[in-house]
């Protein structure tokens, strides 16, 4: 059972401030990293540097450090076809753009569970599952 994980969730992780989703967030890390049933996107990772050394301040070598920590996690690379299929599944659910490049890319990734806030908790698409990991704490 793969788990695909929003640019959220691992900010969450490194936000002192943000109480129990941090717990939380460390949580599911926690789980994912050894199973190695994590999955990303480019786009996540991109937006993870991006915010913390903006936001968090880390510097630039500390963000890359976890970047290298999510080495071996499964990533998708979206081409072409992705970012058409991107446009579909935008028109048909209006969706966000970014918010429906990370449904394509989980989708694409044959996950079963996308972890995000950005969507309702509960929602289906097709085989995939939207859980909010700080709702009812169902990271376990």
């Amino acid at each position: 059972m793969n788990e695909f994980l929003d640019t959220n969730v691992i900010l969450y992780a490194f936000d002192a401030d943000s109480g129990q989703k941090q717990e939380l967030s460390v949580a599911l890390l926690s789980r994912l990293i050894p199973d190695r049933t994590g999955v990303l996107s480019v786009q996540v990772l991109v937006e993870f540097y991006s915010i913390a050394t903006r936001k968090f301040r880390m510097t630039s070598q500390e963000a890359e450090g976890v970047l290298n920590d999510f080495a071996d996690w499964r990533l998708h690379r979206p081409d072409y076809s992705s970012v058409i299929a991107v446009v579909h599944l935008q028109r048909r659910y209006k969706l966000a753009w970014y918010d429906a490049m990370i449904l394509n890319s989980a989708l694409e990734s044959g996950c079963s569970i996308l972890w995000t806030e950005d969507f309702n908790d509960g929602q289906r698409f097709g085989d995939l599952v939207v859980r909010n990991p700080y709702k009812n704490s169902q990271i376990v």
